[in-house]
């Protein structure tokens, strides 16, 4: 059985673990109170972030990367189109894209905003960082006028990628969507993958609770 460490990206692949209806079980990390005092977890990624997973012997961490992993090891599913699929160069730019030109960029922009000294909390690298995020969601926007997720007509592991971004980017950097976004966030949210996965991920149900959904 897969052993999912963390949530917050690990959202991700709990989500992943959902739509492929495989078992797994989520073990909590809780950075607030510091991985130093969490031995087990260290044995797995001494580097001390999360998330990461065990899988018998496999260790692995970065979200996209395990969820590459899952739906190699365990498919095929439709969640991974196949390279010679038309959809599939779609599918691998917005799949990565969710973590390295949304995700990344809105964590330092609310890194700033919650975490930073008051006088910090708007300088150069968090403009920079939410101009890069404006500028992928652009992409993100113009795919969705075209089709209902960002790989084309149907549901891929890439929309799990952008829509926790695209969340994490409401709830903890304010981002304000428009008709389109909010559309797609309403379909994709409203699978039943993505409710078990809320369920099974108490704190991030929490968080989003506090911050508006």
């Amino acid at each position: 059985m897969i052993t999912v460490f963390g949530e917050g990206r690990g959202f991700r692949v709990v989500w992943l673990l959902e739509e492929m209806v495989l078992p797994y079980r989520l073990r909590p990390v809780d950075l607030l109170a510091g991985v130093e005092n969490d031995p087990e977890f260290l044995a797995i990624n001494p580097a001390g972030f999360i998330p990461a997973i065990k899988d018998g012997e496999v260790i692995m961490v970065e979200s996209i990367a395990i969820m590459e992993y899952v739906m190699a090891r365990y498919g095929p599913t439709p969640l991974a189109p196949q390279p010679r699929d038309p959809v599939f160069p779609l599918y691998q730019q917005f799949l990565h894209l969710g973590e390295a030109g949304l995700a990344t960029s809105m964590y330092f922009v609310g890194g700033a905003r919650h975490i930073a000294p008051e006088g910090e909390r708007n300088n150069w690298s968090a403009r920079q960082a939410m101009s890069v995020f404006e500028s992928r969601l652009g992409l993100v926007t113009r795919q969705l006028e075209r089709t209902p997720y960002v790989a084309g007509e149907a549901f891929t592991a890439a929309d799990i990628s952008v829509t926790y971004a695209l969340l994490q980017a409401r709830r903890n950097g304010g981002v304000i969507y428009g008709a389109v976004e909010d559309a797609y966030i309403a379909r994709v949210t409203g699978r039943d993958g993505y409710k078990r996965a809320m369920d099974t991920c108490q704190d991030t149900k929490a968080w989003a609770a506090a911050r508006g959904g």
